[in-house]
C-alpha cells in the first residue's frame, strides 16, 4: 500500500491534498496516516499468526492519543518506559494487562502506579531494581510480575546512539549473571517471575543481529521455563525502516509498505518473521514484540513552509518554517529524511541546497548540500519518514511553540493536537514567592 502519492500534481497522503491541511491548520505541522499504522500492525500480526504472540506497540515512538487508540482498538499492548506512558495509554483506552513497563530508571511513584493499575510485567534492568520494585510492592500489600531484561552484548549494527544490547550500554542485565538474578527474585516475597526480556536497539536492517541475540538468549529462556514456569519471552523490537525512497530516483511511488528499512537494503516483514519463527517456535512460550518505528515511522510527515531563500557565495538555503525543536533527528542523529515538494514539478531541475530551520543553531538544518528540485519561497515541503521520533523528541527551544499534528483516514482529516499558543509556553511558570 502506499500512503503518499502525487496525484493530480500534488501530495497526497491517502486520499487527503496535503496542500488543503496546510491551508487550513498551518505549518509547521505533523501529519499521519491512519492507514499505514494499521497495514504495519496487521501485516506484523499475520506474519506472526504461527506463534502465541502479542504486539506491545513501543509508546516512546509516537505517542499520541489518537494513535495509541487506533492500535487499541485492533487489541494491541503497549510497551512503556514512564508512568505518563502508562496514563497515555489508559486514556486511550488500552488495557494495562498487555503493558510492559521497561526502563533502567523507574520511579517510586511509577512503580506503584503500575502496579495498582495492573501492567503485564515489569522489564526489570538490574538487581538494585528488583529489589526496590520488591519492597514497593510488599508495602502495597501486591505482587510484583517481572521480566529480567537480558542483555545479549549482541551488536546490532545501527547508530550507537540507539544501540541497546552490547555491554557497553546501560541497559539489561549480563547473560552470565542473569541466573544469579533470577534466582534472587524467585525468593522474594512479592516478585512473579513471569518472563524473559531483551531489546537489542532500533533501526536494525539486517536479519543477522536479532537471529543471533535469540540463539544466545533461547537455551537460557527454556531453563528459566523449566525452574520458573515463565509465560513469556520478550524480543522487543527495532526492525528498520526506509529513510531514503525512491522519490529520490523520480518515482511517483514514494514508499511500499513491503520495504522498511533502506532502499539500499530492504528487509521486509516477512524476512524478519521467517528467520527467528523456527527457534521462537520451539521454546512453546507467548512471544512478545515490541515495535514503534516499525508501525509509524512511515506514517507520518512534517509539512513546512520556505519562508526565504538565502545565497551566500556558492551556498543556497531555503529557511523553513519548522525547526530543530520540531524534528532533531537530522541534528542529534545525522539521520537522512526524504524532502519532497508538496506540488509535483514536471521535468524539475535540480540543484544542491541545504533546508535549514529558523532556530539559533547551526546545527539546525534538515538536509545539507541536497539535490532538490528548484526550491522557491512560499514552497511547501514534505520531510518524510517523520512518524516516529519526531513529535515526541520536540521542545520548545528558542520558545518555539510545538507544532500541531493532524490524522488522516481515507478522505477524511482532523486535528489531533492543537498547536501551541505563547500563553501556553509560560503556562507554567510562576513568579517566586520570596
Amino acid at each position: 500500500m502506499h500512503s503518499f502519492r502525487y496525484r493530480d500534481g500534488q501530495l497526497h497522503c491517502e486520499d487527503v491534498d496535503l496542500a488543503r491541511v496546510a491551508e487550513k491548520f498551518g505549518t509547521p505541522r505533523y501529519i499521519y496516516s491512519a492507514g499505514t499504522i494499521l497495514d504495519h500492525y496487521r501485516r506484523l500480526d499475520a506474519a506472526l499468526a504461527p506463534l502465541d504472540h502479542l504486539i506491545c506497540y513501543a509508546v516512546k515512538a509516537n505517542s499520541n492519543r489518537a494513535i495509541l487508540k487506533l492500535l487499541a482498538e485492533e487489541g494491541a499492548g503497549f510497551d512503556i518506559v514512564s508512568g505518563g506512558e502508562l496514563y497515555r495509554v489508559l486514556a486511550a483506552g488500552g488495557d494495562p494487562a498487555k503493558c510492559t513497563f521497561a526502563g533502567v530508571g523507574k520511579s517510586f511513584d511509577e512503580i506503584q502506579y503500575a502496579l495498582e493499575k495492573r501492567v503485564y510485567s515489569f522489564n526489570v534492568e538490574s538487581e538494585a531494581e528488583l529489589e526496590y520494585i520488591d519492597r514497593i510492592a510488599d508495602a502495597k500489600n501486591l505482587h510484583a510480575p517481572i521480566a529480567l531484561r537480558a542483555n545479549p552484548n549482541v551488536d546490532p549494527r545501527t547508530h550507537e546512539y540507539i544501540s541497546t544490547g552490547s555491554r557497553e550500554n546501560k541497559f539489561g542485565i549480563a547473560l552470565d549473571h542473569l541466573a544469579a538474578v533470577y534466582e534472587s527474585a524467585a525468593k522474594m516475597p512479592n516478585i512473579d517471575i513471569v518472563g524473559v526480556q531483551m531489546h537489542i536497539g532500533s533501526q536494525i536492517t539486517e536479519v543477522a543481529p536479532f537471529a543471533d541475540a535469540i540463539k544466545k538468549v533461547a537455551p537460557i529462556v527454556r531453563d528459566l521455563k523449566s525452574k520458573y514456569g515463565i509465560k513469556f519471552f520478550s524480543i522487543g523490537g527495532g526492525l528498520g525502516i526506509v529513510y531514503e525512497s525512491s522519490f529520490a530516483s523520480g518515482s511517483r511511488d514514494w514508499w511500499n509498505a513491503d520495504h522498511e528499512t533502506s532502499a539500499k537494503h530492504q528487509l521486509s516483514i516477512q524476512e524478519y518473521v521467517d528467520a527467528i519463527l523456527p527457534p521462537l517456535g520451539e521454546l512453546k512460550l507467548r512471544i512478545l514484540v515490541e515495535p514503534g518505528r516499525l508501525l509509524v515511522g512511515n506514517a507520518g510527515v512534517l509539512l513546512t513552509r520556505v519562508r526565504y531563500i538565502k545565497r551566500t557565495g556558492p551556498k543556497k538555503f531555503a529557511i523553513v518554517d519548522a525547526g530543530m525543536n520540531d524534528l532533531i533527528r537530522p541534528a542529534l542523529y545525522h539521520s537522512y529524511h526524504e524532502i519532497i515538494p508538496v506540488r509535483e514539478l514536471n521535468n524539475p531541475g535540480h540543484e544542491k541546497i541545504d533546508i535549514v530551520g529558523p532556530v539559533c543553531e547551526s546545527g539546525d538544518f534538515f538536509a545539507l548540500d541536497r539535490e532538490m528540485p528548484e526550491v522557491r519561497e512560499g514552497d511547501l515541503l514534505a520531510i518524510m519518514s517523520a512518524g516516529a521520533y519526531g513529535f515526541v523528541m520536540a521542545s520548545n527551544y528558542n520558545s518555539r511553540s510545538l507544532p500541531a499534528e493532524a490524522l488522516v483516514r481515507g478522505d477524511e482529516f482532523a486535528l489531533i493536537r492543537k498547536r501551541q499558543t505563547n500563553k501556553d509556553l509560560i503556562s507554567g511558570e510562576i513568579d517566586p514567592q520570596w
